[in-house]
Order: C-alpha cells, then sequence, then structure tokens
C-alpha cells in the first residue's frame, strides 16, 4: 500500500532526506490499523520525469509487524503507477485543454523532449475523470461555474493547488488524479476475483 511522503522540496533533497528512517515513520498501519510504529524495510527503485529531472528516485518502505504487508512512502510529487510528476502532467492539461495549444505546443511548452502522444494518455484518463475529481473537490471550494467538468476540474485544481489537491485526494479518499488503472480496484488496491461458491 503506498501513502503519500510530506515532502515539499526538490527532488535532490527528498534523496538527502530518505537517510533518516524515522522522520516520518507511520505510527500505525493503514491496513491493519495495528497501533504500532512500522519497522524500516528498504526501498524500492521508481523512475520519474519531472521539470528539472528525469532518473528513479527511492521510495522507502516499512513493514507492519503484525500484517505482514509492506507500507512505502510515495513523495507527494509523484503519481501513483505513473512516470511523470505532477507538475509536469498539469502543465501539459492546462496547456491543452485551458489555453486551446495544439498537442505538439502543449507537449514542447511541458517538456522539451516529451512526445505529445503521452499526454493524449492523460487527457483521455483526466475526461474520464473529470466529473468524480468535481465532486470530490468539492469538499475544498465551491465547484465554479464552467461549460464542463474537464474546465471545472481544472480551475478547481489551478484554485487548490494540484499537489495540494493530490494529497487531499489519495491520503483523505485513496482517489488517483487521473483515475485508477484498469487492474486497480477503486480504492487503489489489487483486485482478487473468486470463483463463486458452487450452488447447494
Amino acid at each position: 500500500m503506498q501513502i503519500l511522503h510530506p515532502f515539499a522540496g526538490s527532488i535532490q533533497e527528498y534523496e538527502e532526506e530518505l537517510a533518516d528512517p524515522s522522520r516520518y515513520r507511520p505510527d500505525h498501519c493503514p491496513q491493519c490499523q495495528a497501533a504500532h510504529e512500522l519497522t524500516a524495510h528498504g526501498f524500492y527503485s521508481r523512475t520519474l520525469v519531472d521539470r528539472a529531472f528525469d532518473g528513479s528516485i527511492r521510495v522507502r518502505r516499512y513493514l507492519c509487524r503484525s500484517c505482514k504487508r509492506t507500507v512505502s512512502l510515495l513523495p507527494q510529487f509523484a503519481l501513483p503507477y505513473l512516470r511523470f510528476g505532477i507538475t509536469v502532467i498539469a502543465l501539459f492539461l492546462i496547456a491543452r485543454l485551458l489555453c486551446g495549444h495544439t498537442l505538439s505546443a502543449a507537449a514542447a511548452a511541458t517538456l522539451s523532449h516529451m512526445p505529445y502522444q503521452r499526454g493524449q494518455f492523460w487527457i483521455r484518463r483526466f475526461r474520464n475523470q473529470a466529473e468524480s475529481l468535481c465532486a470530490a473537490l468539492a469538499g475544498l471550494m465551491a465547484p465554479p461555474t464552467a461549460p464542463h467538468f474537464v474546465a471545472r476540474a481544472l480551475h478547481m485544481l489551478q484554485a487548490i493547488g494540484w499537489i495540494a489537491a493530490h494529497r487531499f485526494l489519495f491520503a483523505d479518499l485513496r482517489c488517483h488524479l487521473l483515475g485508477w488503472p484498469a487492474f486497480l480496484a477503486p480504492h487503489g488496491r489489487m483486485a482478487a476475483l473468486r470463483p463463486s461458491a458452487p450452488p447447494a
């Protein structure tokens, strides 16, 4: 299970801060709710592309001694299951969906080396998620007047701040800013389907 690392500095500063496993150690297990500190359990690596960074970062993991499951501290500037950081995705969606730039121009304004096809993928997911985002973010602000849910969601994210909105959606509601991938259940957990029991 992933929870958010409440870190707001640069990616380089984030890497330095990981040296202390106790700084953000969870005081209980978010999965089984056992009320004890979790045990440091190493790291895993994931790729991240941001405005000033393109490479791998480490993500710290903890182990619950009760349920034997792990919890990872995902930095708040990264989205689960997506390589690009929130800032990059936000800049592209604003350029394309609010400012009306072409796909190529929106990609070039976001990152010089980003293929516009990557942005098409974000647009599809954001459009599918826009109505749900508006409903969820209404807990933070009154939805503004807008011609459609996509524009309304973008205006709300701009007003709240994309990372602040991500913290609220992910930490409090277990919502993904661009919607969970199809292989995950609605709350961001792996789905395991069991065959139904035969009739008695």
